[in-house]
């Protein structure tokens, strides 16, 4: 059976968003890969405060890059690398298809 790592992130409006990540078969560890996810939100999130009125786009595309920068740094054949980095992108982004999302509790309680 393969591996999971449950994520749940609360954005900035408040809307609570859990996922459940399918993690490679070569994993070695799920605490270390939430700890690194972690890592990278919590300093994305303090970028965006600094740097203000930033596009979701050029976020994308800036985290894209870094995937790109960190596939080109594995010491491994370059079509390796890009094969690893694709399957891990479109698996991540399926399980992001079927995440639950919870706005909370709107108006008065």
């Amino acid at each position: 059976m393969a591996q999971t790592l449950p994520y749940d992130v609360t954005t900035a409006t408040g809307e609570k968003i859990a996922f459940e990540f399918p993690l490679h078969a070569e994993t070695q560890s799920a605490m270390r890969v939430s700890q690194l996810l972690n890592a990278v939100l919590g300093t994305l999130d303090r970028e965006l405060r600094v740097l203000g009125n930033t596009s979701n786009g050029d976020v994308m595309q800036a985290l894209a890059m870094a995937l790109a920068v960190r596939t080109a740094m594995l010491h491994a054949p370059y079509q390796v690398g890009q094969e690893l980095a694709t399957a891990l992108a479109a698996n991540a982004l399926a399980a992001a298809e079927h995440c639950e999302r919870d706005a909370g509790a709107v108006g008065n309680a």
